[in-house]
């Protein structure tokens, strides 16, 4: 079954309402790897992520918020579900959520791009994370999915979203994080279950050695290397974030964030040391 591009365009996304507690931000924050060691005087500044007194939220932290599931999976879209991969994403940060809340998410279909037969075809989302009280706006995510195997339906080939150049010049920041061998066991709890992330045997029938992390828990560990590195701890110095996922992590390995800053604008890729392999790249953030 091929992707009916007018079907898929306008594909009725209910709106996501989502009561979250201290727990479930401090969960998430856990799943990123903050707290690791907390009688560490660097890294006593992430208990504010961790721990209740005090509590703050992550900037990352909208990416888990008003979740639509993984309706890309319902056979009637026509994508080939077991041949996609995150592309891309992206968040414009409002407004800090507050550590306990309600909000509703709403996801729309903003494009799709037919790169071609052998080519495979972008589909391109849009959630907004609303808080439920209010109805203020906190956040905007953005997310390109790449469906390897969907090319080829007689979509149009554009317009695709640029891709922002990094500097060439020797990065002016790098933070490392350890991640955690049962990293993407706690990072799953945050509503993402797939069992790429917790099961050996899907793990290798995908073609991995062992269970990969999941690509928006290292988009948070590099979220919060731009916030320690440059915003001096302050989640709410981050205006956007954005990135594309170029490998996948195992847990356990050391992520690299190398950053760059260029007045309110921060370009930065991630890389495991291990491997020497970049594994987020084309980053830019703006800085409040």
């Amino acid at each position: 079954m091929a992707i009916d591009y007018d079907k898929l365009m306008a594909w009725p996304f209910e709106d996501v309402r989502q009561r979250y507690t201290r727990r479930d931000t401090m969960l998430y924050a856990l799943g990123i790897g903050l707290g690791s060691d907390p009688c560490d005087a660097e890294h006593e500044n992430e208990l504010r992520f961790v721990y209740e007194k005090n509590l703050v939220a992550l900037p990352t932290y909208p990416v888990v918020l008003g979740y639509p599931g993984m309706w890309i999976r319902d056979p009637a879209t026509g994508v080939d579900a077991v041949r996609l991969v995150h592309g891309e994403q992206s968040l414009v940060l409002h407004e800090l959520p507050a550590p306990e809340g309600e909000v509703i998410g709403r996801t729309s279909i903003t494009g799709i791009v037919d790169k071609g037969a052998t080519k495979g075809a972008l589909i391109y989302t849009e959630r907004t994370v609303h808080d439920a009280a209010s109805g203020k706006l906190l956040a905007t995510l953005g997310s390109t999915t790449f469906c390897r195997a969907d090319g080829g339906f007689g979509g149009p080939s554009g317009p695709v979203k640029p891709v922002h150049e990094l500097p060439t010049r020797t990065p002016d920041h790098v933070e490392d994080r350890k991640t955690l061998p049962g990293a993407a066991l706690i990072y799953r709890l945050s509503g993402d279950y797939n069992p790429l992330h917790a099961e050996p045997a899907v793990g290798r029938a995908a073609g991995f050695e062992r269970p990969i992390l999941h690509g928006l828990a290292t988009y948070g560990v590099a979220g919060w290397a731009l916030t320690k590195g440059l915003c001096g701890g302050d989640p709410s110095r981050i205006a956007t974030i954005e990135n594309r996922f170029s490998s996948p992590v195992y847990p356990g390995e050391t992520i690299r964030t190398e950053m760059w800053i260029d007045g309110k604008t921060a370009s930065y890729r991630a890389r495991v040391i291990e491997r020497d392999v970049v594994v987020l790249n084309n980053g830019r953030a703006m800085l409040r």
